[in-house]
């Protein structure tokens, strides 16, 4: 098993959540635009709400990390840190182009 409060650990949940909370706000976003709450997707907005997608993902990542630092798991933040680094460095290369 592995020790919560190890870099190990963060590793896996830096890695993870943002994966899973782009999959769960995406889920979000189609079922209010099949619900009409949000318009639906054009050609015009789809890369803006893919970059917006892909971003909310990655602050995801806070969730865990919050929740480690109230706990006083230095280890497990250390850990989150690093992909949620790596995903923001692919982010800004991928969208470079739109945001500069």
């Amino acid at each position: 098993m592995i020790e919560k409060n190890s870099i190990i650990f963060g590793l896996v949940l830096g890695c993870i959540v943002p994966v899973l909370g782009f999959v769960l706000i995406e889920y979000i976003f189609n079922t209010m635009t099949q619900f009409g709450l949000m318009e639906e997707v054009t050609s015009s907005t789809s890369g803006r709400r893919f970059r917006t997608l892909c971003l909310i993902a990655i602050c995801c990542s806070l969730i865990p990390f919050n929740i480690a630092k109230n706990k006083k798991w230095d280890q497990t933040m250390r850990g989150i840190i690093f992909p949620t680094l790596i995903y923001v460095g692919a982010w800004v290369f991928r969208f470079y182009g739109e945001l500069f």
